[in-house]
């Protein structure tokens, strides 16, 4: 990806100009042949020193010596980060609530109560054929409960029969202040002990097989399912449905990686080295990520770090190589093909980073841990990831050489087809007719945004993971037999001196069936309150709201509303709060690179809106294909704000590189021909950088957690509206429309 790129060739003659044409890049190498090769302009001294910083970078890791000193010495360097950092451990990647939040505090309060460590497990059983339960089912559950706590050291509740007669419910308490691996263990050696013939009752007949993954034989009690479920079980499930999740995305992301880059340069081995650089700045952009995120305890998801990291040093590697085969065409000596590439390519990748960079930091102002730790740590892996694109892949190239690019060896001389080709066509049907075009975009991106319409923020519990599970199968069967909100009550804690009469209020508070004190602890009482709708629902979270209402109104109470649903109210209201502070941020930082990038007014402020148009589309799309074909019940409280991000930030890339382009096309041959000349030129490259991000983060899509797919869906939909859509039709269309009034207040010396 890039947002800018150099001009091919200065004018021939620049004291024509009436103003001076903006150099983005040091001179081209004197070396190169002073023979212009047919169709294409003489590069002429930019003004600036032959010697400035992206030369010097250049002469230094292209060089003979320079080229295997800096490739020794970044796998030395890499080597030893990697060693030194491994083994850093990160928060939970799906931390969705705010830290001040009421939820939040009452957690807090609730940790200094005696036993509060504990949380139970809940172990449902019924009958297979769905008949009430006899008298020694009862009887036989009692067992089981007694089985599968012993398993774990602990004492089972006393069996707790439904209303319908058709369920019965044991508890046992496990310690949930332990990460969701270790909590596995017990919950594995629960479902074990039920399992194992003979634990219940010995002689009182062969466990009843389980009907799949969401069920457990019952030792000793024919025709009895239990499902082992409740907090800690889900935990545990969830910990297991991540067992090998990051090998698995690594590997597809490679592969993918691999495929696209080797359809794209068409030979067998040039794809082994921008993956093996992009790599290499992977695994230390990883270890460098979990190291931040354990020193200032944030919480990520590592997989969106990878993702981004392989995406961006693949889109930076394809716009350096694709310079240098344009380089080889003109230049016999490789190294100084790939000094000219390097130089006229590198303030490009270092803008493009620089946008995504600045974009990525404003996720620090998030109240969301799992959005606010995403910012510094995936910032950081881009940083290494340009790094290595800059450093590392010149360094790779230059010992290589030309034959690298077998067998379609770039020959001094070949024709370029940028004038020529199919991009070029398109381009020139498009500013042919450019408004009928706009129209008809515009109208394909309002039908794609009304995807939007009626689509719900924030996923239940069961709805955040795509796997199935044992625990989420024994919460439906809880919630079709018990009340509603038995399976995760709401929980009040006060001032003890108020305690009655909050409790009190919390009867009388709409949606509540059941209020019960629990325990009290240093002048604060901990009440349970059971509401009659299904947790994380919609009547749900109005329950909630309807007694923090009734507990707040209570004098001298200091009362706090926490518990599961209760989290999920506070969690969309920080989601709210961080897309209204966040997204006019991400739009400011990408509007003042555009501004500083193009020198104009005008020109920033459409093409800015124009891609918030194509990510509103892309938005739209993503819900409407992730509803209707896999299911999504709604989209989880991240998505829309780092869907927006990723969508504004990336995409703009693409936009700038053509609009860029076009500024300098134009300077010779006018606004229509300079974007002809500026699609055909770029049209290849962009595509393929395009196609490879688009499908690296579809990749996200083998990770179990929906927050994941659903992001992989739509930035990946998005990035290909604005390559295929965007890019090819409607930034042209725009440009060739408003004209040279699109660059105010500078002005162009076009001609015609």
């Amino acid at each position: 990806m890039t947002t800018r790129t150099q001009r091919h060739a200065a004018d021939p003659n620049p004291s024509s100009k009436p103003g001076p044409t903006p150099n983005l890049s040091p001179e081209p190498s004197a070396t190169r042949p002073s023979t212009p090769t047919p169709g294409r302009r003489t590069p002429a001294p930019s003004g600036g020193s032959s010697r400035g910083p992206w030369r010097r970078l250049a002469d230094a890791v292209t060089s003979r010596r320079g080229a295997w000193v800096t490739l020794v010495l970044a796998v030395l360097v890499t080597t030893a980060l990697m060693g030194a950092l491994r083994g850093a451990e990160i928060g939970r990647a799906d931390e969705t609530l705010p830290p001040d939040s009421e939820s939040a505090r009452a957690a807090a309060l609730l940790a200094g109560f005696p036993g509060s460590e504990l949380s139970p497990v809940m172990v449902v059983m019924t009958r297979y054929d769905e008949r009430p339960l006899a008298a020694g089912d009862l009887a036989a559950a009692q067992r089981v409960g007694t089985a599968a706590a012993g398993s774990v050291g602990q004492r089972a509740s006393r069996p707790i029969p439904s209303q319908d007669g058709r369920a019965v419910l044991v508890s046992i308490p496990v310690r949930a202040d332990r990460p969701n691996t270790e909590i596995a263990t017990d919950v594995k050696a629960m479902r074990a002990a039920i399992a194992r013939p003979g634990a219940a009752t010995a002689g009182d007949g062969a466990a009843t097989p389980g009907d799949g993954p969401a069920t457990a034989g019952t030792a000793g009690t024919p025709g009895l399912r239990a499902q082992v479920t409740g907090g800690p079980a889900f935990g545990a499930d969830v910990a297991g449905a991540f067992d090998g999740a990051d090998l698995r995305l690594l590997a597809v992301t490679i592969g993918i990686v691999a495929l696209l880059l080797l359809l794209t340069y068409r030979s067998p081995v040039l794809w082994l080295v921008p993956l093996a650089v992009v790599a290499l700045a992977d695994g230390l952009a990883g270890v460098v990520a979990k190291a931040i995120g354990q020193a200032w305890s944030l919480s990520f998801d590592s997989g969106i770090v990878s993702v981004l990291v392989f995406g961006a040093g693949t889109n930076y590697a394809l716009l350096l190589i694709s310079r240098y085969r344009e380089e080889l065409r003109r230049s016999d000596d490789h190294r100084v093909a790939l000094r000219d590439a390097l130089v006229a390519t590198g303030p490009a990748v270092l803008a493009s980073n620089v946008t995504v960079v600045l974009s990525l930091l404003t996720l620090v102002l998030a109240v969301l841990p799992g959005t606010r730790g995403l910012g510094p740590t995936s910032a950081v892996g881009l940083l290494i990831a340009a790094a290595f694109a800059l450093v590392v892949l010149p360094a790779a190239l230059a010992v290589c050489g030309r034959t690298l690019f077998w067998p379609f060896v770039p020959r001094v001389g070949d024709a370029d087809a940028s004038t020529t080709g199919p991009w070029a066509r398109v381009a020139r049907a498009v500013t042919s007719r450019p408004v009928p075009v706009l129209a008809v975009s515009l109208v394909v991106a309002a039908v794609m945004a009304s995807g939007l319409v009626g689509t719900r923020v924030g996923l239940s519990q069961t709805e955040q993971f795509r796997v199935a599970s044992e625990s989420s199968a024994g919460l439906q069967t809880l919630a079709r037999h018990y009340p509603q909100g038995e399976s995760a009550p709401m929980t009040v804690v006060s001032r003890t001196e108020a305690a009655p009469r909050v409790a009190e209020a919390a009867r009388h508070a709409a949606g509540v069936v059941r209020v019960q004190p629990l325990a009290e602890h240093d002048g604060w009482t901990r009440t349970m309150v059971v509401g009659s709708a299904e947790p994380d629902s919609a009547a749900a979270q109005d329950v909630v709201r309807e007694l923090r209402d009734a507990v707040h109104a209570v004098p001298g109470s200091d009362a706090l509303v926490g518990g599961q649903t209760a989290r999920q109210v506070d969690a969309e209201v920080g989601a709210r709060h961080d897309l209204t502070l966040v997204a006019p941020l991400i739009l400011l930082v990408v509007l003042l690179v555009l501004v500083a990038l193009l020198r104009a007014v005008v020109a920033p402020l459409i093409l800015l809106g124009v891609n918030v148009i194509s990510a509103l589309a892309a938005i739209g799309l993503g819900t409407w294909i992730g509803r209707t074909a896999f299911g999504f019940p709604g989209l989880d409280v991240l998505v829309p704000l780092l869907s927006f991000l990723f969508l504004v930030a990336l995409g703009i890339d693409y936009t700038i590189f053509l609009a860029h382009r076009t500024l300098h096309e134009a300077q010779d041959h006018g606004i229509h021909e300079g974007v002809v000349r500026a699609v055909g030129a770029t049209g290849g490259v962009i595509t393929s950088a395009g196609i490879v991000l688009a499908a690296v983060f579809a990749a996200l899509g083998v990770l179990p957690l929906v927050t994941l797919g659903q992001l992989g869906l739509i930035v990946g939909l998005g990035v290909l509206i604005d390559t295929l859509l965007v890019r090819t039709l409607v930034v042209p269309a725009v440009l060739a429309a408003a004209g040279e009034r699109l660059w105010w207040p500078r002005r162009l010396a076009s001609r015609p």
